[in-house]
């Protein structure tokens, strides 16, 4: 009988409302400085560190995927997370354009944690009329 890893408990987890971007921002740098890939499984967040690793899971439909979070946002009130338009498509919420998701942290640590790690502190984005 082989006994199964149970993963470490996720050291961040936050529930909202998902959006996603695509087409008007494909090819444009984001905030950690690589073009934007609409069809690549990123997102953008608020606080998160750059490069920090996310399940999100459509508590609609309840598929999960993987993202890594590689631009800031999104800058509308009560969404927590901005998808690119394949992780929306992957979470069945690409017709709908929002949907409910639960994101985790994939590594157990927590975000500041993730952050010292790269030698870095967790930036914060700000809204574009909060400039």
């Amino acid at each position: 009988m082989a006994l199964l890893e149970t993963p470490p408990p996720s050291a961040f987890e936050q529930t909202g409302k998902a959006s996603w971007y695509g087409p008007g921002f494909h090819g444009r740098k984001t905030a950690s400085g690589v073009r934007f890939n609409q069809h690549a499984l990123t997102a953008a967040h608020r606080t998160l560190p750059l490069g920090t690793a996310v399940k999100v899971t459509n508590l609609d439909t309840g598929r999960t995927i993987q993202v890594t979070i590689n631009d800031r946002g999104p800058y509308i009130d009560g969404r927590i997370i901005d998808l690119s338009r394949r992780a929306a498509a992957e979470l069945g919420m690409e017709e709908a354009g929002l949907a409910p998701v639960r994101i985790e942290t994939l590594d157990g640590e927590r975000p500041a944690e993730v952050a010292m790690k790269r030698g870095k502190e967790v930036e914060v984005a700000e809204r574009p009329d909060e400039r």
